[in-house]
């Protein structure tokens, strides 16, 4: 995984980026550093970056905004990484689209598996092939595991976030099974805190307004009061 792997860290307090430049170059990463959000998304499509790690507090642009930016326009993992330990900011950075969010002080060992973990879900582009295809069905709905992608039934490509498309393979997955928010979170190796938990929530309200005709009388992601959520439809391997 770390051979050829390019991580691109944007963070404006030198020692941050120097320690996780040693880091990750340690652990056999390449790393690109900076030290604004400007150009950020250009160098993300350039230099074929495949992580971000990226700062909140930076000098000219939000990092939340950023977040939704590199989400909305490339194809690329992003881990926040920021002094900011408020549980409302965890929520929105996830909620927009982050693969993680690791609060400072950290330690080294702990970046580094998480964004190994993270590597392994969003996989490198440069080890993706067209020809890859593997996934599942259910009520006309395609879920291309290979590559990432939901296909509507009338086979219109639908936007959605890593965090979603984990969430959601999750539960396709485990039909007809009630799956807590905990073990949502394990399934989806995030590690359990208040703010992931809320965020499972808002994931799912996102998923039900992509894929239920109704999402205020879902009939595809079920709410079982006190325990979870259920995933109804049936489903078949492609």
């Amino acid at each position: 995984m770390d051979e050829n792997t390019k991580i691109l860290v944007v963070d404006d307090d030198e020692a941050v980026r120097d320690l996780v430049e040693r880091c990750l170059v340690d652990s056999g990463f390449e790393v690109i550093k900076v030290d604004r959000g400007k150009g950020v998304p250009e160098i993300v499509k350039e230099q074929n970056i495949d992580l971000v790690v990226l700062d909140l507090i930076l000098p000219d642009i939000d990092g939340l905004s950023l977040t939704r930016k590199l989400k909305e326009h490339c194809d690329v993992g992003v881990v926040i990484l920021s002094g900011r330990g408020e549980t409302t900011e965890k929520v929105i950075g996830l909620e927009i689209g982050a693969d993680d969010y690791l609060a400072k002080p950290f330690e080294p060992r702990e970046l580094l598996a998480r964004l190994r973990s993270v590597l392994r879900r969003i996989e490198p582009k440069a080890r993706k092939t067209v020809a890859e295809f593997s996934g599942l069905e259910f009520e006309g709905w395609k879920l291309n595991t290979s590559a990432q992608k939901l296909e509507s039934p009338e086979g219109e490509p639908v936007e959605i976030s890593s965090g979603e498309f984990m969430l959601l393979q999750v539960l396709v997955e485990h039909p007809n099974r009630v799956l807590s928010r905990e073990q949502l979170l394990e399934f989806t190796h995030r590690n359990y805190t208040p703010a992931f938990d809320r965020s499972v929530d808002v994931q799912i309200m996102r998923l039900r307004k992509k894929i239920e005709e109704n999402p205020q009388a879902p009939l595809l992601i079920k709410t079982v009061r006190n325990a979870g959520y259920i995933f109804t439809p049936k489903v078949r391997q492609l």
